[in-house]
This record gives structure tokens, C-alpha cells and sequence, in this order.
């Protein structure tokens, strides 16, 4: 990064000038500010709201009870590669985070099914509900795991422009079709069925019990606007199997010690240390263009920085249809962006509570330290999903639930502890109003749920937070309440996000890069789209160096 050409350091004369501007001070935004300060940068971070991190902060929602912290939105970890946590001395700057335990899952006739890691724990679970179940497991396990192999690997490279006759962009084609050379027929098939089926579907393949699909079927669901049945899903839920928390473990999930908001925390101490400048209240405007080329940012208080790398992190549809004038984009780009998809169904429950739930199946069950979830059958979530669709909240919703205070027990007093509720669904269109009545009433409707499971569960409840699409677009710039910045369908990933010809987080402004979780690697919190998008960064500035 320290080379720079004559018009560079000649828009590096000023005061305000920076070799680069991140727009957004979320996680990618951070890693990618990081990344680039380590690398000799001058780079400066502009967060629009009071705090960095996004949809990975924390929380004090309840005045009365401010010893109860929370992380508003995102709520786990997993994903993030341990290549991030080195590079970025993350563990110097306080991140740890604690491996999850055991998913469970009380269905309404009484029944209790517990996910471990233990592979031999798990047969016996499964065989609790059906036994072909139970047997079938091990084969899952090693079809599911061999895809994540190809795929995850998949993640930490930039997408070719399939199509492009570019020289550069057929060497790109290549390198993927010499790096997946050795997959069988077989392979590429089993593939194509991850990315096209839905996960209801996939899993008929190898499970019969409708509590036992319904559980393996929650990650192909979560933030999705999209039932089981739905076509794509199967690939939604390989996407939370193959990442993992810093530990090498495919799979895993993680709750950070400190909430979610210790992790922003670590990324901007991280890109402190290394030289970044990050700034709060700091709303970009505008994207200044010359000549086709980024020239900087102007901030909301008429503020100019300058700066010839521009990199943002934030939904597309913000960047390129509100901060860009649109005659300075390719009419079809405009096209793609503003049909990008990124509806929700979405509701974030945050409870404060006194006591641990007591299962009605489990008394004796005392280890929350994984999930709590509600999905009592594989037809009911489809039920769940259609109602929404049809404009109606959820009459039973589902719901994944942790408790991150069995795990760090500083999120809350002595023998209390904070419940982090994900719920599905409500209507999509509710990003446009608040609605919050029905919301309340929705969340009624979730605690009762918990309530017929745990009884006591809701008398243990010392305040409630409730967080619809509506909160997540106009406090968080989450368009449609979108956890993903947009969905993770078949039409929406690899090479065509956010957009065909433009998934190597280039854009078609020269010097204005994308890294939000709209680019290829995004959905969850992985810093992926920063890490790659700062490598294509270098490889351009190595180019320019070439011509020179």
C-alpha cells in the first residue's frame, strides 16, 4: 500500500486526505480498515452511528435494569477464519469466545431432543424419535462434511467473471476450474443439489422423523424470507456448517466473551493499533466521482474527505442508489442493484430473566449453554412461513434461542441471565412501518411457546426487548431487516453478488471497492468480504505498480 502514483499523492495533499475511506464501521468494515492500516495505509473509518460494530453491538435496552447487557441483533459467532483472528492479533485485543454446548430442542408432547458433538450422544438422541434416523447420521455427517470442504475453501476466493473474455478474468476461470479439477461427477452433482433443493427435500434423502428434520432444518432457515420448502435453503444451512470460530472446527458456533459487541470492540482496538482512524456519528452522503474514479466521501455535515481507494461496507442498495448518483453507474448495474432482494421476516427478542428455564420434559436439565429453540415439526415452520407470505405474522413462530450468560456470566447479575431470542416470521413489508402492537403481540405469542415447554418461563422475565424489520432498516440500515444484506438464494450468490460482473468486490467506479455481507462470503459475522476484498485491492495496486 505505501506505493502511490503522482495523482495520488497529489490528492494526498490536504489535510483530510487518507489513502483510503471505509465507509460503515461494522465488522467487515473494520477488518477491511485493519487489514489495510497494517499494511502501511493511512486509512480512515466512517461509522454513521454512535458506536461502531452494526448488527454486532451490545446493549443496555432497559433503563431500569441496566446490569443486563445484550447484543442487540447478531448474537453468535461463527464463520470467522482463524487466518482473521492471527493476521488481526484479535485475542490481544480481547477476543475469546466460548464453543457452544448442546442444542435443545423441547417439542409440545413432551419430548426433549439434545444435539451434542459427540457423535455416539447424538445416535442415541435421534434414536429417541426414529432409529433409521439414528443409523442414517454417520452418512449425513460425512455428505455434509465433504461438501463443506469443497465449499468452505470456496469463501476466501474472489468469484471469476464467468462470461468475461478479459484475459485476467479468463485467468481467474481458470484457477477455479484447476482448483476444483479433482471433484468427481459424483461430487459436482451432490453440489448442485445443495445449491438448487430445499432443505425439507434434502433431508427426506436421510432422515423420516418430522421432530428430527424439523431440528436439522433451523439453520436453512435462519434470516432467511424463505420456508423449508423453499428451493435454496438446503445451501442456507451448509452455509452456518462450514464456517467456524477461530478454532479450525467446521461447524462450530460460538458466544463471545462480552456479547457480540466484543468482538467490534476487538476489530477496532485491532485497526486502532495498527494505525486506522475510525470515527463515530461520521454519516457519508455522498461518494465523490471525477472522471469515472472515487475521489472520496462527503459526510451528512457537509464534511470532505479525499481519499483515491473508497471501500464500502454498507447494503448496496444505500451505497449505489442513495450515497452515488445513478448517471455515474452502468444502467444495467442500477437494474441489478435496486431488484437486489433482501426482504425479512425477522424478529430479534432480547429478554431479561431471573432464573434458568426448567424443561417440562427435563427438569433435571440444567446446560443451556447452546441453543433453546423452538421448531416442533418440518410443517409447521412451512405453516409459519406461508402465513407471513400470505401478510400475516406467525401464529407459532420459530424461534432460536441462546442464553450467552451460561457461557459469560458478566452479561448479567448473579444468578440472572439475558435470553437472545432469533424469531421467524412476520410480513416482509413490515420493514416499512413499525407496527408495533403486532409485534408485541407476536412476542406474546413466542414467550408462550417457550412457556408451554418451560413452565415458568415467562414469569421469570424481568424486561423484554422487541426488534422487527422496521428497528433493524431504520436504526441499523439493515434494507428489509436483511441480517445477510440480502438473501442468500441460488440467484444471489458467488458470482452474481450483489451483481453479474461485479462479485470480486470491484464496482464500476474505479477506486470504489464493496465488502458488505452483500458480496460473496457474506451472512454471519466472518470478515470474509473485507479479507478478500482487501487482497483484490493489492492485487490492483501491484498492477497499476506494473504499468508504471
Amino acid at each position: 500500500m505505501n506505493r502511490r502514483s503522482r495523482v495520488e499523492e497529489e490528492a494526498l495533499a490536504g489535510p483530510n486526505a487518507y489513502d483510503a475511506i471505509v465507509i460503515g464501521g461494522g465488522h467487515n468494515g473494520l477488518v477491511a480498515a485493519a487489514y489495510l492500516a497494517r499494511a502501511g495505509a493511512r486509512v480512515v473509518v466512517c461509522e454513521a452511528r454512535h458506536k461502531t460494530g452494526g448488527a454486532a453491538a451490545n446493549d443496555q435496552p432497559w433503563p431500569d435494569h441496566p446490569e443486563f447487557r445484550v447484543t442487540t441483533l447478531s448474537y453468535v459467532m461463527s464463520l470467522m477464519p482463524d487466518t482473521i483472528v492471527r493476521d488481526l492479533q484479535l485475542a490481544r485485543h480481547g477476543y475469546r469466545v466460548h464453543p457452544v454446548g448442546p442444542y435443545v430442542v423441547p417439542f409440545p408432547d413432551g419430548r426433549v431432543m439434545i444435539e451434542y458433538d459427540d457423535p455416539s450422544k447424538n445416535h442415541d438422541e435421534f434414536a429417541k424419535f426414529s432409529k433409521k434416523d439414528a443409523d442414517a447420521l454417520e452418512r449425513w455427517e460425512a455428505w455434509i462434511g465433504g461438501l463443506a470442504a469443497v465449499l468452505g475453501p470456496l469463501l476466501m476466493s474472489t468469484p471469476p467473471q464467468i462470461g468475461s473474455k478479459r484475459p485476467v478474468d479468463l485467468f481467474e476461470q481458470l484457477r477455479l476450474a484447476w482448483r476444483l479439477r479433482g471433484l468427481s461427477v459424483r461430487t459436482v452433482g451432490e453440489v448442485t443439489r445443495l445449491l438448487t433443493m430445499s432443505v425439507a427435500d434434502l433431508l427426506d434423502r436421510f432422515f423420516e422423523s418430522e421432530q428430527v428434520k424439523a431440528v436439522m432444518a433451523i439453520d436453512g432457515l435462519i434470516g432467511t424470507w424463505a420456508g423449508p420448502y423453499e428451493p435454496g435453503t438446503a445451501y442456507v444451512m451448509a452455509h452456518h456448517e462450514i464456517g467456524d470460530v477461530g478454532d479450525g472446527t467446521l461447524g462450530s458456533w460460538g458466544v463471545p466473551e462480552g456479547g457480540m459487541g466484543a468482538v467490534a470492540a476487538a476489530l477496532e482496538r485491532s485497526a486502532r493499533a495498527f494505525g486506522a482512524e475510525v470515527r463515530t456519528d461520521a454519516a457519508v452522503e455522498k461518494v465523490l466521482i471525477s472522471g469515472g474514479r472515487a475521489r472520496g466521501v462527503v459526510l451528512r455535515d457537509g464534511e470532505e474527505l479525499a481519499a483515491p481507494i473508497v471501500i464500502t461496507a454498507c447494503h448496496p442498495k444505500i451505497t449505489f442508489l442513495r450515497q452515488i448518483d445513478r448517471h455515474e453507474l452502468p444502467e444495467g448495474f442500477v437494474d441489478d442493484i435496486e431488484h437486489w432482494s433482501s426482504r425479512s421476516g425477522v424478529v430479534k427478542i432480547n429478554c431479561a430473566i431471573s432464573k434458568l428455564p426448567t424443561l417440562a420434559g427435563e427438569p433435571d436439565w440444567r446446560d443451556f449453554s447452546g441453543g433453546f429453540e423452538i421448531a416442533p415439526s418440518i410443517d409447521q415452520l412451512e405453516r409459519s412461513f406461508e402465513e407471513a407470505r400470505a401478510g400475516r405474522p406467525a401464529t407459532l413462530p420459530f424461534s432460536d434461542g441462546v442464553i450467552p450468560t451460561t457461557l459469560d456470566p458478566s452479561l448479567a447479575p448473579k444468578g440472572a441471565h439475558v435470553v437472545s431470542l432469533f424469531t421467524q416470521w412476520v410480513p416482509h413489508t413490515w420493514s416499512e412501518e413499525p407496527h408495533r402492537e403486532e409485534l408485541e403481540a407476536y412476542a406474546d405469542r413466542v414467550v408462550q411457546a417457550y412457556e408451554d415447554v418451560a413452565p415458568g418461563f415467562r414469569e421469570s422475565i424481568v424486561a423484554r426487548q422487541v426488534l422487527g424489520p422496521y428497528d433493524m432498516e431504520t436504526e441499523w440500515n439493515l434494507i428489509g431487516g436483511n441480517i445477510f444484506h440480502g438473501e442468500l438464494s441460488a440467484d444471489q450468490l458467488f458470482h452474481m453478488r450483489p451483481a453479474p460482473g461485479y462479485a470480486d468486490y470491484r464496482t464500476p467506479i474505479d477506486g470504489l471497492y464493496q465488502c458488505s455481507s452483500a458480496t460473496h462470503g457474506g451472512g454471519g459475522v466472518s470478515g470474509i468480504p473485507a479479507y478478500n476484498c482487501v487482497r483484490e485491492i493489492r492485487r490492483d495496486r501491484k498492477r497499476r505498480g506494473k504499468r508504471r
